[in-house]
Order: C-alpha cells, then sequence, then structure tokens
C-alpha cells in the first residue's frame, strides 16, 4: 500500500540477580560459582537461539512480544485464512525475524489510514502493512497538501513492489496505460499509493482537457474489488502482488485480469517511530540475517513473489 507524490517507474533479557548475605564459609563462594555457571549456560543457550536478543531495547525483550499495525485484509502481504489465522508475506516475515530476536510479532487489525497515528500514540510499536517507504512519510508530510502534519516514521525495507492496474476478466475497455483510465472510474484504497496516482491522473486527465477520471476510494481494497464487481467501477489499482493474487484466486481465477504493467516500484518497509533508533536498528538487523541464512528467499518463493526480493536491508531506502 504504497503512498507519495512524486511519480517514478520501476532486552536486554532478564537476568538473574545474585542477591545473598556475606558469608565466610568457602562452600558458599563455591555455591556463588556454580550459579554464576548456569548464569552462563542459559545466556549462552539464549544467544544461540536468538542470536540478535540483545539488540533490543530493555522495554520491548521484558515484554518478549512486539505490537504490529496492520491493515490485514491486502492478501497475499497480509490476511487472514479460512480459520481466521493472520498469514501472509509480512507474517512470515515478521516470525522469521522473530527468531532472530528471541520476540513474538504480534499483529493487531487497523484500516491502513490509522497506522501512522496508532505508532504516534504508542499503540503499536512498528507497523507492517505493505507500506512504502516514501520520503513524505519519513518526514511527516502531507502527500496531497505538502504541508508537515506530523514528525514522520523511519522505515526498515524488506520488498519491492510497483502498482498494477486490473479489471473484470474479459471486461478491460481498452485500458492499457494510466492515460487509458481518462472517462473511466477508478476504485482504490484510501490512502494508498495507489490513490495518491490515481488523484494525479485525474488530474491530469482534466489538465490535458480530456473526459473527468472519476476515482472511488474505499477502507480496503476487497471493498474497491467488489464495487468494481457490481460494476460500479471500470478498473482497481493495487501493488502488484495483491492484483496478481486477486487475479490469480479471486472467483478461481475467473474474475479479474491485469492490464498493462506495473509502475512506480518502491520498497516496502516497516514503519518505526523516529524515537525508536534501537528497535529500528535491531530490525534491520534481523531482516539483514534471514536474507543471510536464506529464510528470505523461502518466504519469498513460497508466496511467488521472487521479482520483490531485495538483497539489503536498507534504512530510509524510499525516495
Amino acid at each position: 500500500m504504497t503512498a507519495r507524490t512524486t511519480r517514478r517507474t520501476t532486552a536486554t533479557r532478564s537476568r538473574l540477580a545474585a542477591v545473598g548475605s556475606i558469608a565466610v564459609a568457602g562452600a558458599l563462594m563455591l555455591t556463588g560459582c556454580g550459579d554464576q555457571t548456569k548464569d552462563d549456560s542459559s545466556e549462552t543457550e539464549t544467544k544461540t537461539s536468538a542470536p540478535l536478543a540483545d539488540k533490543l531495547p530493555a522495554s520491548i525483550a521484558s515484554k518478549g512480544v512486539i505490537k504490529v499495525g496492520s491493515d490485514i485484509a491486502y492478501a497475499p502481504v497480509e490476511f487472514k485464512d479460512d480459520s481466521g489465522k493472520v498469514v501472509g508475506i509480512d507474517p512470515d516475515i515478521a516470525a522469521a525475524m522473530g527468531k532472530q530476536l528471541g520476540v513474538k510479532f504480534e499483529f493487531q487489525n487497523a484500516t491502513f489510514d490509522t497506522l501512522i497515528g496508532g505508532l504516534a500514540s504508542n499503540r503499536y510499536d512498528i507497523a507492517m502493512s505493505a507500506m512504502t517507504d516514501t520520503k513524505d512519510r519519513q518526514e511527516g508530510v502531507d502527500s496531497d497538501t505538502g504541508k508537515k502534519v506530523g514528525e514522520g516514521v523511519d522505515f526498515v525495507d524488506y520488498f519491492t513492489a510497483g502498482v498494477s492496474l486490473y479489471t473484470n476478466k474479459g471486461d478491460t475497455q481498452g485500458i492499457k496505460t494510466w492515460d487509458d483510465l481518462c472517462g473511466k472510474t477508478m476504485a482504490v484504497q484510501r490512502n494508498t499509493f495507489s490513490h495518491d496516482l490515481a488523484k494525479e491522473q485525474a488530474k491530469k486527465c482534466k489538465d490535458d482537457g480530456k473526459k473527468e477520471l472519476k476515482v472511488e476510494d474505499f477502507a480496503t481494497n476487497p471493498e474497491a474489488e467488489t464495487r468494481m464487481r457490481s460494476k460500479g467501477a471500470d478498473v482497481v489499482s493495487a501493488d502488484f502482488p495483491i492484483a496478481a493474487y486477486s487475479v490469480k484466486n479471486a472467483g478461481g481465477g475467473k474474475n479479474f485480469e491485469i492490464v498493462g504493467d506495473q509502475v512506480e516500484a518502491g520498497p516496502y518497509g516497516v514503519a518505526v517511530s523516529k524515537e525508536d533508533t534501537e528497535l529500528r536498528d535491531a530490525l534491520q538487523a534481523a531482516v539483514q540475517a534471514i536474507i543471510d541464512n536464506g529464510e528470505y528467499e523461502k518466504i519469498i518463493k513460497k508466496w511467488g513473489v521472487e521479482d520483490g526480493a531485495i538483497t539489503e536491508a536498507k534504512i530510509n531506502g524510499g525516495s
């Protein structure tokens, strides 16, 4: 769910405190040595199973949980399966990162346009929801007005995706590029990059003296798709992995088809408050670790999105 203004192509673990009375007897001194040996062994075992645990802020490590704000209706990035379990690319990557950090990533559902605000109010520790790393988001700038509306966030980049157009199957209406959208009605998820692109294209149609592009925005992408299925809209725009997943799976592959090429490729990032630099750096180390050990590649292949794979976990790599 990307959003920006400029278009472009493409714990500390808790430790046992040794508190005791001072004794003269050598036996007690030996006992103290024995306790220290146990502590060392336990610490070594924890570091082996979660090699990056000591990078986390103490407040996170002591809880053992990272609260994740996410719009869990964006298959295959994050969604609920038939049993109600949260699954997808993001949950799988988060679980792999959790093994490195020794914590559990707990996904909490929210609408996409409230996620950064949820970070600011400490409702979540991070936001992970197919969110594109952009300069506007880094700087807390409203994409529409260009005005500063918040402190901004930092991103740890973990994937790359462009934007696609898709229509009802067999009803492409000659749409091949964004310039073919003049005179059409588009349904999009609110406050996403697709929404920004749609508004830019609507302005372009008007400036060029062409027919109006009507843009209808919805709280979730499935709502936008439902609008198109009912013939209320001609086309939907979403990030390529989401569009491709819907085309393959909706109605057994009979509902939709992609038109044209994906555009505006940009990085997905885990959003973190600018104050939480220690957490940000721990997350970056975890993403890089799963890239280096091969877990990342397995996840990307599992979901069939190899084209979006990255090799370096950058901080604020978006533009």
